[in-house]
Formats: C-alpha cells, structure tokens, sequence
C-alpha cells in the first residue's frame, strides 16, 4: 500500500511589522502628544525666560549698588585747592562727585574725581560712574569746566532707577549736598521703579568717613564712623 506523502502547509504565526492603519494611529498618536508638549512648553517658556532676566537684572543692580557704596565710604576729605577749607563733594538726588584714593588693581596709589550721574540713553535710565585724575582747582570756576571724566560705567539701568539723599551729624536727610563744611556722615541710595517712582527693598545706605582734611590732593587720616 502506497503510503500518500502529505503535503505540510507551513503554518502562519503572524506577520512581523505594523499594518498601514496601525501605522497611520501611531503617527496620530505621536502628533497629538507633541502637540500636547508644545502648548505647555509655550505656556511656561516664556515665564522662564521673564524669571531669568528678572534674576539676571537684580544681579546687575547688586553689583552696582556695591560699587556705588564702596566709592562714597571711601570719599576723603579733600580741598579743591589751598585756599579752600570746604571738601570737594557735590551731591544732589541724580549725581554725586567726590575724591577718593585710586581703586584700580596695582595701581600706584593716587587720588581721582569719581562721579556718579543719571542719564538716559537708547535703553532708558543709567547711573553711569566715571573718573579723572585728581590735581587741584582754579578759582572761581566750576568743576565740570575743569575736569574731564572718562570711561563711564553703567552701573544701575532701567527698569531701576537710583537717587540720593544726605545726612550730616544731625541725621538730618537732605536732597543737596553742596560746598559743606564737612563731608556727610551717611549717604542714602533710594532704589525706585522706573516706571512707577516707587521706593523698592533694593534700597541702602553707606556710611561715609570722618576725615581730618587734607589740601591740594593731600590725603587725610580718616576713622570710620562707628569705630
């Protein structure tokens, strides 16, 4: 008896891969998840990048808030020549000129004008210092006829804006200090909003030194208040 080979069907296990339906609910899946993705990110994206420049900002005014308070503590009292007996300190609620000892890195050391003033540019508000070598005053005319400052720094912009106020042992508060027998004890730095004028928490003080005076660029010996 003949025996009957039996043909064998390999059997189907399936086929590998996605079919195009499947492939197509993948790709609709995938789009609306990025959707998704996109909307919160363009929600929060833009608060990140305002906190980032607030920080930023804050910075920048902390660092030239120390420079303003490093200058003015070590202002010395000096004549703008023999004949005077009044320190060079001129200060109002937008600029301030005074003398102090050089600061610059190695530097020799030396005496220079250090100005602070308000000014408006492209950008709005800056507190801009800049310097000149110290060398005694002609009479009878004006500092800034005299004296040419260079290598402004801005140190305080917008959207803050800076102004002082002086006070002498009275601990009375003034908006001028002009051709004062002595140097104020302390110097107030209001910190305001640009746009509003309201006082902000940035605000401080810097305590100013008690000096014997010196004549034509001769520094004087000087004790910190308090000490």
């Amino acid at each position: 008896m003949r025996t009957r080979r039996r043909r064998e069907t390999p059997r189907s296990y399936g086929i590998a891969g996605f079919s195009l339906i499947e492939a197509l609910v993948s790709v609709a899946l995938m789009s609306a998840i990025v959707g998704s993705l996109a909307a919160v990110t363009g929600q929060w994206l833009p608060n990140w990048h305002r906190g980032f420049g607030r920080v930023q900002r804050v910075e920048s005014l902390d660092i030239g808030l120390l420079r303003l308070i490093s200058d003015l503590e070590a202002a010395q009292f000096i004549t703008a020549n023999n004949a005077s007996d009044a320190p060079v300190f001129l200060g109002d609620a937008k600029s301030v000129t005074l003398v102090r000892v050089a600061s610059a890195p190695g530097a020799a050391q030396r005496l220079e004008f250090v100005r602070f003033t308000e000014t408006i540019d492209e950008r709005g508000f800056a507190m801009v210092r800049s310097h000149a070598p110290f060398r005694p005053l002609a009479e009878g005319r004006s500092l800034e006829s005299q004296i040419y400052f260079v290598d402004p720094v801005v140190l305080v912009r917008a959207p803050f804006r800076v102004s002082f106020e002086f006070a002498g042992p009275d601990r009375l508060w003034r908006s001028s200090w002009q051709n004062e027998a002595l140097l104020p004890s302390v110097a107030r730095i209001d910190v305001r909003d640009a746009r509003t004028g309201d006082v902000l928490p940035f605000s401080t003080a810097a305590l100013l030194h008690v000096d014997f005076p010196g004549h034509a660029g001769l520094p004087s010996r000087s004790t910190t208040l308090g000490q």
